[in-house]
C-alpha cells in the first residue's frame, strides 16, 4: 500500500471514530437503527472514495464498535437482547454488500472511461491519418499515436516486400533507429504471428495472447519485462508489414492496451496498403504520362521534323539540277533547326528519365545573362533586348546550375522575340528579393489566352492562338520550367500590364561580394 492510500485509510478510520464519539453523546436519545444508519453512511462513503477493501474494513471495525458501545450491556461484546443480533448482522451484511456494489459500479465507470479513451485514440488516429496529404506522413502520424497509447519509447512501422524484404515506412519519434533485420520481425512476418523480445534477450511466441478477446483455452502469456514487441500487419489475410514497439527500459502491455492494440495495428496495416496503392498509382500515372509523351513525340516527329527535311531535300535537288548554289544557306539553316529540335527532344527525354546532370554552384548573374544574350543575339540580332540588373553597386550571385539556367533564360528570350513585334524591345530585369533572385522577361506580344496559362508549360503545347507563321515545337517552356525546378526554383507566367507576357524565374541567391 502506498503512502497516499495509507493516509486516506487512516483518515476514514478517524472519521469512523469521530462518528462514534458523536453518537456516544446522543446514545441515550437514539436507538439501534440510528446507530446502524450512521455507521452505514461512513462505510458507504469510504467505499465510494477508496474502493471495496476499505469499505469491508470499515464495516468490520464498525461492527465491533457498534456492539461494544451501542448495544447493551455496554463495553462488552455480549448482546443482552437476541433481537439485537439481527440488527448487528444486518448492518454487517448491508455494509459488505454495499461496498461490493459500489466497487462494481466504480469498475464499470472506470471501464467506460477507458473505452472512451480508446475511442478518442481511434478518432485521433483517424483524423491524423485523413489529414496527412501523403501516405508516408500518415504512417508517421499512426506511429506517433500508437507510441503514445502504448507508452513506449519508439514505434516503427515496416512495409513488407517479397523482393526487398522489410523497409521502414513510418516511425515515431522522427529519426529513430528501426531494426528491420531483427530476428523478432523476421519471425513475425514469416509466421504471421506476434512475438516479444524479453529484457533477458529471449524470444517469446505470443500466438493469440494479443487478441482483444481471449478464450479460456488461450495461452496465458505475461506481457511484462519486454524490450521489444513485434506484431504482423495484415490486410485481407495477407501480411503487408510489421509493427515494432521498443524501449530501453523494460515495458509491459496491460489488458486494456491489448484490446486497443489490435485496432491501432489494423490502422497501421491500412496505412501500408495506402502507401502501396499510392506507389501503384504513381507508377500508372508515370506510364500514362509516358504514353501521352510518346503520342505527342510521334506527332512532332511527323510534322516538325519532316518540314525541315522536306525543305533540305527539295533545295538540294534544285541545286543538283543547276539551281542557285546560294540557296545552300537555307539547307544549313534547316539543318540547324533540325539539330535544335533533336537536341530538345533528347533533353526532354533526359529530364523525364531523371538522368539530367545537375551542377549547382555559386555563379554571377552578369555571366549567365551575358551568355544567354550571346546565344539569342547571334540568331535574332543585337539591340532588341533591354537589360536591367538591379545590383546597387554589388555583384548579384546565386546558387544555380549555370548551363541549365542559361538554357532556360535563352528559351524565354527566344520565345519573347519570336512573338513580339520587331520594333518593340523585350525587357529583361534581374533583382534580388531577400534570399531569392528574380529574372523577369517581358514582351509586348499577343499574350497567353485565358485558360492556357498552365497548358503552355506542357510538352509540345503551342497555345490556341499561335500564328501558323511562328515556327516551333512547343518544348521551350516545358524544358525551361523543368530545368529551373530541378534547381529548387520556380518559373511562372503572368500577363503583362498593357498587353504581352511576363515570365519570372525565381532561384536561390548567394551572399553578395562587393564590386
Amino acid at each position: 500500500m502506498n503512502t497516499a492510500r495509507l493516509r486516506s485509510w487512516l483518515l476514514w478510520f478517524i472519521v469512523l471514530a469521530a462518528t462514534a464519539s458523536l453518537l456516544m453523546l446522543m446514545r441515550a436519545r437514539l436507538d439501534e437503527a440510528h446507530f446502524a444508519l450512521a455507521f452505514l453512511l461512513v462505510v458507504l462513503a469510504g467505499s465510494a472514495a477508496e474502493g471495496r477493501a476499505l469499505g469491508v474494513a470499515l464495516a468490520g471495525v464498525a461492527f465491533v464498535v457498534f456492539n461494544w458501545f451501542f448495544l447493551r450491556p455496554y463495553n462488552t461484546l455480549i448482546i443482552e437482547d437476541p433481537r439485537d443480533w439481527l440488527v448487528l448482522v444486518a448492518f454487517l451484511v448491508t455494509g459488505i454488500v454495499a461496498a461490493q456494489l459500489l466497487e462494481r459500479q466504480r469498475q464499470a465507470t472506470e471501464s467506460a472511461r477507458r473505452r472512451a479513451d480508446e475511442i478518442d485514440r481511434l478518432a485521433t488516429l483517424g483524423a491524423e491519418t485523413l489529414k496527412a496529404p501523403r501516405a508516408a506522413e500518415a504512417l508517421d502520424a499512426i506511429a506517433a499515436v500508437i507510441r503514445e497509447a502504448m507508452g513506449v519509447e519508439r514505434c516503427s512501422i515496416f512495409r513488407w516486400d517479397a523482393s526487398a524484404g522489410l523497409r521502414l515506412a513510418g516511425q515515431s519519434p522522427a529519426q529513430s533507429v528501426g531494426d528491420a533485420n531483427s530476428a523478432l520481425l523476421s519471425y513475425t512476418v514469416e509466421n504471421a504471428m506476434p512475438a516479444a523480445e524479453r529484457a533477458d534477450g529471449t524470444l517469446t511466441i505470443l500466438s493469440d495472447a494479443l487478441a482483444a478477446e481471449r478464450t479460456d483455452s488461450s495461452p496465458s502469456v505475461t506481457l511484462a519485462d519486454l524490450s521489444a514487441l513485434g506484431i504482423p500487419l495484415a490486410v485481407s489475410g495477407k501480411v503487408v508489414g510489421a509493427l515494432r514497439l521498443s524501449a530501453v527500459q523494460p515495458f509491459g502491455v496491460t489488458d486494456d492496451q491489448r484490446r486497443v492494440l489490435g485496432a491501432l495495428s489494423y490502422y497501421a496495416a491500412l496505412g501500408i496498403e495506402r502507401l502501396r496503392l499510392a506507389g501503384a498509382e504513381e507508377e500508372a500515372e508515370s506510364l500514362r504520362r509516358a504514353d501521352r509523351l510518346k503520342d505527342a513525340l510521334l506527332a512532332a516527329v511527323s510534322h516538325d521534323l519532316r518540314t525541315p527535311l522536306t525543305a533540305i531535300k527539295g533545295i538540294a535537288n534544285e541545286i543538283w539540277r543547276g539551281g542557285d548554289p546560294s540557296r545552300a544557306q537555307i539547307i544549313e539553316e534547316e539543318a540547324d533547326r533540325l539539330n535544335a529540335q533533336v537536341g530538345d527532344l533528347l533533353e526532354l527525354s533526359q529530364i523525364n528519365a531523371g538522368v539530367l546532370p545537375l551542377t549547382v554552384t555559386t555563379n554571377a548573374v552578369d555571366d549567365v545573362v551575358g551568355a544567354a544574350l550571346d546565344r539569342v543575339e547571334s540568331v535574332h540580332g543585337a539591340g532588341r533586348i533591354d537589360v536591367r540588373i538591379a545590383n546597387d553597386d554589388a555583384i548579384l550571385v546565386g546558387d544555380f546550375d549555370f548551363m541549365h539556367t542559361m538554357r532556360a533564360l535563352t528559351n524565354l528570350l527566344e520565345n519573347a522575340l519570336k512573338y513580339s513585334p520587331s520594333e518593340l524591345p523585350v525587357q529583361l530585369e534581374v533583382v534580388q528579393l531577400g534570399d531569392r533572385l528574380r529574372f523577369t522577361v517581358e514582351d509586348r506580344g499577343p499574350g497567353i489566352p485565358a485558360g492556357d496559362e498552365q497548358k503552355i508549360f506542357a510538352p509540345f503545347y503551342r497555345g490556341s492562338a499561335v500564328s501558323d507563321g511562328v515556327r516551333g515545337t512547343g518544348l521551350g517552356l516545358s524544358i525551361a520550367r523543368q530545368l529551373i525546378e530541378a534547381q529548387r526554383g520556380t518559373l511562372e507566367y503572368a500577363p503583362r500590364t498593357n498587353g504581352g507576357s511576363r515570365f519570372t524565374i525565381d532561384l536561390p541567391a548567394a551572399a553578395q561580394p562587393r564590386a
